[in-house]
């Protein structure tokens, strides 16, 4: 078998995966020690796609008697090759006939010198999420910087940027069934079975599958609490008796690709397919059909997040049309806009991710990239946006939470637990009126400093800025009133007794100060800058308890 090809696929036997993940561990084969093994150039180089300064330090590595990360990093992660006698070395106990069984390389003989090559990517996966730090192995299909050759098809996609964002904004309260839902190569699933009792993940493609039964069993996670099933989107879980979970993940195949047939039913000729990224839809039907369709398989309760594209069309706000699809599911929705491109970056980007270059193949880089402008034309879209979507079904009663919004700046990962805050304290607003909230006390989160700036020899700020070192790093200018309500929040005074105080201080009727600052409270309370207090909370002491206004 050609290393790579179609059909190359891990195999998971037990006792022998059991022996490699020891072999793996003993051979120091982390991240760190990949990043320190490459050092800083080479490593942004291979982040660029260019393989040539890593094999170069590998070889240097190999060459001192470091040969254990260099060899497998040579292997699996750069496509190169290396003698049975290194890989016997670097994994003793599964050597290289072990590592052949698995399906994990192929040989060119029984020779210590000969060569061997990799079929699968197989590598280190360090990351943190709101349960805490996994170390984990992880294989897939090798990529075109491994093979030299497009991608096929099938191609089981590794862990990307995508899959890193959506492990780090999913919540991880302990959950009772979750779904993965698209698992490709499984890394949402891994994530889930250490807060879940029963993880299902699907996926259309066999292989995929194939890898994630390989990818649980090398993690020590395999097991009665990890069903796999085949099928497309929602159709394994949904039927006569559509089954319910509290927690459903998804990086689903999102990308706008060009359809061409009748009523956009076929692919347009030319521009490639993989099952990874291309859901065979129209458009972004897929998402919205998705968001739409989510509450069938959510339990009371139940969250569902899952990353998306959508257009922006000509003459509609995107926060509307996005907003409709969230109305018609029936759920609590927060939809969050990452990154926007216009329609030729989409382009550029997908063209390249399926490996066809202007400079490579110069007529397949201009059909598919008219093909998709055309696509994009016929439709009346001006931009397409990347972002995530949070869905929830309330416990009781009906949906009350509605949000669209976007946010490009930089945010504090992992997300999962400060979204897990925000539903809470949506909650805890919509149960209390005014009367209510003005009888809490609330404290200033830990993560929240005061900014105030002057203009040179003036007293008092001229703008005052709350902003948030965790969760979207939201900033938030505060009127000397909010500034100084939000500096007697220690818990120590009801908010209705604040808004009393700085109205007397500002000498202004406090009927007109508390219809303005208390909309304003609860913004801070949605965003998580103030939380009611627990009388247990641990937060540093926000400032004096007295009231101070102005400079």
């Amino acid at each position: 078998m050609t290393p790579g090809a179609p059909g190359a696929v891990p195999l998971t036997e037990l006792p022998l995966v059991e022996s490699l993940r020891a072999d793996l561990d003993r051979s120091g084969l982390t991240v760190e020690a990949v990043e320190g093994l490459l050092g800083p150039v080479a490593s942004a180089a291979l982040h660029r796609e260019q393989r040539l300064p890593a094999l170069r330090e590998v070889d240097r590595a190999a060459g001192t008697g470091s040969h254990a990360v260099a060899t497998l990093v040579r292997l699996f992660v750069l496509g190169g090759e290396v003698t049975r006698v290194a890989l016997d070395a670097a994994l003793p106990g599964t050597g290289t006939q072990g590592c052949a069984q698995l399906g994990l390389v192929g040989a060119a003989g029984q020779g210590r010198a000969d060569a061997v090559r990799a079929r699968v990517d197989l590598r280190p996966y360090a990351a943190a999420d709101a349960a805490g730090s996994v170390n984990w192995w992880l294989t897939s299909d090798l990529g075109e910087l491994a093979t030299g050759a497009a991608v096929h098809p099938d191609h089981v996609l590794g862990v990307g940027g995508a899959s890193t964002t959506l492990a780090q904004v999913t919540v991880r309260d302990r959950r009772r069934r979750t779904l993965d839902l698209g698992t490709g190569c499984g890394i949402q699933a891994l994530h889930a079975t250490r807060h879940s009792d029963l993880v299902v993940a699907t996926d259309i493609s066999r292989r995929a599958l194939a890898f994630t039964a390989f990818n649980a069993a090398l993690a020590g996670l395999d097991g009665p609490g990890l069903d796999l099933r085949r099928g497309s989107m929602l159709e394994p879980v949904t039927g006569p008796l559509d089954e319910p979970f509290d927690l459903v993940v998804s990086n689903p195949p999102f990308v706008i690709t060009p359809r061409g047939g009748p009523g956009g039913a076929a692919d347009s000729p030319g521009v490639p397919h993989f099952e990874y990224r291309d859901g065979g839809r129209a458009g972004d039907d897929l998402v919205r059909d998705l968001v739409q369709g989510m509450g069938r398989v959510l339990a009371p309760g139940g969250v569902a997040q899952l990353l998306g594209n959508w257009e922006h069309r000509r003459g509609e706000d995107w926060r509307e049309r996005v907003g409709s699809w969230a109305q018609a599911s029936g759920l609590d929705a927060w939809v969050v806009q990452r990154d926007v491109q216009d329609p030729a970056e989409y382009a550029e980007t997908w063209l390249r991710d399926g490996g066809t270059t202007a400079e490579r193949d110069p007529a397949g880089w201009e059909a598919g990239y008219l093909a998709w402008l055309d696509d994009f034309a016929a439709r009346g879209v001006e931009a397409v946006g990347f972002g995530f979507v949070l869905l929830r079904r309330p416990s009781t009663g009906r949906a009350t939470l509605r949000r669209v919004e976007e946010v490009t700046g930089p945010v504090r990962q992992p997300l999962g637990a400060h979204l897990a805050a925000a539903l809470a304290g949506h909650d805890w607003l919509e149960a209390r009126d005014d009367d209510a909230l003005g009888a809490a006390r609330l404290v200033v989160a830990a993560d929240v400093t005061e900014e105030r700036y002057l203009v040179p020899g003036a007293g008092d700020p001229s703008v005052v800025l709350l902003r948030q070192g965790e969760g979207f790093g939201r900033a938030v200018q505060a009127g000397t009133a909010l500034a100084g309500l939000v500096g007697a929040c220690d818990g120590e005074l009801a908010v209705g007794q604040i808004v009393a105080g700085v109205a007397a201080i500002l000498d202004v009727p406090v009927v007109e100060l508390r219809s303005e600052l208390l909309p304003q409270v609860r913004d801070l309370v949605r965003d998580g800058l103030l939380r009611p207090d627990t009388g247990v909370s641990s937060l540093p002491d926000p400032g004096p308890s007295s009231l101070t206004v102005g400079g």
